[in-house]
């Protein structure tokens, strides 16, 4: 049974490389709604999560059940655009992507100054984030970019092919740190996600997303410090007209900030604002507050949020809640 749904997933999956070129843009938006609005519909799991992560977030904000339920539908529209122009991007020649992906860089010396030096990319998981990785390879910012593998080999495959069309190489989970050390230190380009909720450790860190503590990894801001290398935060604004606005923020440098801690903290307080202007953008359905900073339950998050002993051994004393 498992060899028969990896095949059937892999002949859908080539199938949608295959038709989805074949669209207009207007298409392959109408479609990223409808699939959206079906996959809210359907998937029980991951709509409980972003209605709650949404109650938790918004919860100073008094959000109505009507507020978070429309932005939890624009949520999973929005994941649907992400992969469906994946997909659609495939079909056409990368020279074409500048029409649909406008690049724009808060400070103009940012593109000559990365290529000197080299940097780390960062991101979130908003807006489109593909779309983002593809234009900048595109501007010939080759980078490495971590990956995890699907249960099923093939789409693994499918996957790589379709991101590293601009000239990126996507790496598995499994010694990618050494191999980023390595590229970056040779004055080359990496790219992570940096809202990736991890196991509480030493490479992770405590930071405050929403108002609510959670443990993130600190890779980016831990390079940046070892290596000197800028830090270059941006995101990829879904447009209605089909379109993308990539904007690059200012560089952040590690030298301006005490530790890896603050840094990583100063990272998400870059997107945070442009996630409160525009929530449906960002990937709602996902577990972004799993641990507690007590050991008992807190209201003030989700339900799936659990007491975890190193969670609270890493927050600073004046951040443990009262007895």
């Amino acid at each position: 049974m498992k060899k028969i749904r990896h095949r059937i997933e892999t002949f859908l999956v080539n199938f949608g490389v295959w038709w989805l070129p074949k669209l207009s843009r207007g298409q392959v938006l109408l479609l990223s709604k409808v699939i959206g609005l079906l996959a809210f519909a359907i998937d029980y799991r991951g709509r409980s999560t972003a209605i709650a992560n949404l109650k938790a977030a918004f919860a100073r904000e008094n959000i109505t059940p009507a507020q978070a339920r429309r932005i939890a539908i624009g949520s999973f529209q929005n994941f649907a655009r992400t992969f469906l122009d994946l997909f659609w991007i495939a079909g056409h020649p990368k020279e074409e992507l500048p029409e649909i992906a406008k690049l724009s860089w808060q400070d103009s010396e940012t593109p000559a100054m990365a290529k000197s030096r080299g940097a780390l990319w960062v991101t979130p998981h908003y807006g489109n984030f593909e779309v983002l990785s593809l234009i900048v390879g595109l501007q010939g910012f080759t980078q490495l970019t971590i990956a995890q593998d699907f249960k099923n080999a093939a789409l693994t495959d499918i996957f790589a092919r379709l991101r590293q069309k601009t000239g990126h190489e996507i790496i598995p989970q499994q010694g990618a740190m050494l191999r980023i050390f390595k590229q970056l230190k040779r004055n080359g380009h990496a790219s992570l996600l940096a809202d990736l909720t991890v196991k509480p450790g030493r490479a992770a860190t405590v930071i405050e997303c929403f108002g609510l503590k959670t443990c993130v990894p600190n890779l980016h801001t831990s390079l940046a410090f070892r290596l000197g290398l800028p830090l270059l935060p941006a995101t990829a604004l879904p447009l209605t007209d089909g379109t993308y606005r990539c904007h690059f923020l200012d560089p952040m440098e590690a030298s301006d900030y005490p530790s890896i801690d603050t840094m990583t903290q100063a990272v998400w307080d870059r997107f945070e604002p442009q996630i409160r202007q525009h929530p449906e953008c960002w990937m709602w359905m996902y577990k972004h507050w799993r641990y507690l900073p007590g050991p008992e339950h807190d209201s003030r998050y989700p339900e799936y949020a659990n007491p975890n002993r190193q969670f609270r051994e890493m927050l600073p004393v004046a951040q443990l809640p009262p007895p």
